[in-house]
């Protein structure tokens, strides 16, 4: 049986919360907040219509603004109400309902490989903790043999970044560099924040 993610214990919890989520960022949009900051410093690792994933994709906000300047965007999450909020508001991509920890798109009809995967949002955190490796490992599974996979996420929320850095090796992937925010200031001792690259091995 699968475990669940600390996503859908906290809708368990409180079956608004996805819909406020999705509400909350529609809001930050009209209100013209920049929510692009991550899409800016993937794009710039990327060719022209290059195939990414947004793995973790919640209501959009990422891949959407990837797709804006040309890319070929896919979305999973896990939280239905989040990837229907995403079908809504970005219809021209492709947006799938699934738990990272068991990530089969070639199953669901998507065959081709990744130039970049980005998980942003805190979405590792959001993961069952007992499922970080694996996540990890699928997603090295779906990058392109030059890929790379950029992930971020804060500190204090139950995921060492020592202890995730040590479970990427371990999945495949190889740390290419580390940032302490997505618009790359040095990652150092006491940042509060992670972004870290990742190519995958051989």
């Amino acid at each position: 049986m699968r475990t669940p993610t600390v996503w859908e214990n906290i809708v368990q919890e409180n079956p608004q919360h996805s819909t406020w989520y999705v509400e909350r960022f529609r809001a930050m949009a009209q209100q013209g907040k920049d929510l692009a900051g991550e899409a800016r410093t993937i794009d710039a690792m990327l060719p022209r219509g290059a195939h990414v994933l947004d793995a973790g994709c919640g209501p959009g906000r990422v891949g959407a603004a990837l797709a804006a300047v040309g890319h070929d965007v896919v979305g999973v999450d896990v939280d239905p109400v989040l990837v229907a909020a995403a079908r809504e508001d970005h219809p021209e991509q492709t947006w799938i309902v699934g738990d990272l920890a068991e990530l089969d798109l070639p199953a669901a009809g998507v065959t081709a490989s990744f130039d970049a995967i980005v998980c942003a949002g805190n979405v590792m955190t959001f993961v069952a903790p007992d499922t970080h490796a694996e996540v990890l490992r699928r997603m090295r599974d779906h990058l392109a043999p030059d890929g790379r996979a950029i992930i971020g996420f804060g500190a204090g929320r139950g995921y060492a970044f020592e202890t995730f850095l040590d479970d990427a090796r371990t999945a495949g992937l190889v740390v290419d560099a580390t940032f302490s925010t997505w618009d790359l200031r040095p990652f150092t001792d006491g940042s509060d924040f992670i972004v870290a690259v990742f190519s995958r091995t051989a």
